[in-house]
């Protein structure tokens, strides 16, 4: 094998991104720890109440555009393959003004917003007050927010893993201290929490931008001179920009659609299938923030390799990607089926949602064998930016495989054990597809 595609696309450069993505993600976890504890030690649970409610509403409104970060990274990547300037810097630009775009939407529509939320998640009355405190302080972090999302995309797609590194840590290690002094040191209760976000998001937003500075001048873009009306305002970019990311937001929306629909229904299964499914997604949860990183790896590379029209590149990262993410998946099966009930009993001290949980293990193992190949392609088709084929295989497996397994399995009376038999096959089957389409693509794609 020639020697500069394997320093190019093999191992080395592989975990040159992945490892500090993973560390990236594992921050993300601790923060919502801390949180708790820190709330939770306080003399009423009222304030813990309007915080995992006001939490959820900036997760789903941010979770859905995350595709700030996924379409830059991919563009960003193959700008950058290329190595021309004005692309490099054209990647970076349009999705920091679309960025601020949705930032001064979402703050205009801050009254709606708050008005809608709390008619849909129905909190309390007691605990009303608190969440619109909550929210009314930390949405003013959405402009540093969605611009992180943007420069965080932008360097993972420059293949500076570790810049991206330090911002996720600036802002999560920043926020839990925050937390802590401003709730427990000065008696800010939800007011500490928010306050404590926002200053972190903004802290965040001038590290990164430092890095994004220094990275541009690593490749010789001067902005001062290049950052001419043509980045600003070239629209054949800005309609690919917003054509891989319509399809991001669809299929975000999709995704989101399937563990919504398996929390409702849990849901109507009573409160301890409710609690049942929440403890056991967490084993998702965690394997996918261990794959996220191996998927980051993937977007850069395969960027990098389309960028510079390099099809037996791009072959060589899907290779070295898929042989990760299968060592991976023996792994977490394994520990999975030793250890499940062990970590059980860790997430849960309730007996009968522990008793209940343990029924499910077998679907808890299958889970990392069907799904890890979804995550692992979705890193693919971004760095190909091939996001509207992407879109299409979640949408069909969504609508023609979760439902349809799920309507048939439940009117037979299989219970909650059909949302996990529809989550497996749904995942099985957008696996399958990914990696049955990307074999086409590959032999295409380096030629665009």
């Amino acid at each position: 094998m020639n020697n500069d595609l394997k320093h190019a696309y093999g191992n080395a450069a592989i975990w040159s991104i992945a490892l500090p993505m993973i560390i990236s993600t594992v921050s993300v976890p601790l923060l919502g720890l801390v949180d708790t504890a820190v709330l939770g030690h306080l003399d009423s649970p009222v304030y813990l109440a309007a915080v995992a409610v006001g939490a959820t509403v900036f997760n789903v409104a941010f979770m859905t555009l995350n595709f700030l970060r996924m379409g830059t990274t991919g563009i960003a990547a193959q700008a950058f393959g290329a190595g021309e300037p004005q692309p490099v810097l054209s990647s970076l630009v349009q999705p920091l003004v679309i960025a601020l775009l949705l930032a001064a939407v979402l703050l205009a529509l801050q009254v709606p917003i708050l008005s809608l939320a709390l008619l849909l998640l129905q909190p309390d009355s007691v605990v009303s007050p608190y969440v619109s405190e909550y929210f009314s302080i930390r949405i003013w972090s959405a402009p540093a927010m969605l611009c992180n999302l943007v420069m965080v995309g932008w360097l993972l797609g420059m293949q500076n893993a570790r810049a991206t590194l330090a911002v996720y840590l600036l802002v999560n290690v920043s926020n839990m201290v925050l937390s802590v002094i401003l709730v427990w040191g000065f008696g800010l209760d939800v007011r500490g929490v928010a306050t404590g976000t926002l200053v972190a998001e903004y802290a965040g937003t001038l590290l990164a931008l430092w890095h994004v500075l220094r990275e541009l001048r690593l490749h010789g873009v001067d902005y001062s001179r290049q950052l001419s009306s043509t980045a600003l305002t070239e629209v054949s970019r800005y309609m690919r920009l917003l054509r891989v990311n319509s399809s991001l937001f669809v299929r975000s929306l999709a995704l989101m659609f399937v563990f919504a629909f398996i929390t409702a229904r849990g849901a109507r299964l009573g409160a301890d299938v409710l609690a049942i499914n929440a403890v056991l997604l967490n084993f998702l949860y965690f394997f996918s923030y261990a794959t996220d990183g191996l998927a980051n790896a993937a977007e850069a590379l395969t960027g990098k390799a389309v960028g510079r029209q390099n099809r037996e590149g791009l072959r060589l990262a899907v290779r070295n990607t898929l042989r990760w993410t299968a060592g991976f998946t023996v792994v977490f099966a394994l520990v999975y089926l030793l250890a499940g009930p062990v970590i059980i009993d860790l997430l849960t001290g309730i007996d009968r949602v522990r008793s209940g949980a343990r029924e499910y293990l077998p679907w808890i193992v299958a889970l990392p064998l069907v799904s890890a190949w979804c995550f692992l392609y979705d890193g693919v088709y971004v760095g190909m930016t091939r996001t509207r084929e992407m879109m299409l295989v979640m949408a069909g497996s969504v609508l023609g495989v979760f439902l349809p397994v799920w309507f048939v399995l439940q009117a037979s009376g299989y219970g909650n054990h059909a949302l996990w038999a529809a989550l497996i096959a749904f995942m099985a089957v957008r696996s399958a597809g990914m990696h049955l389409w990307c074999r086409s693509l590959v032999d295409v794609v380096a030629k665009v």
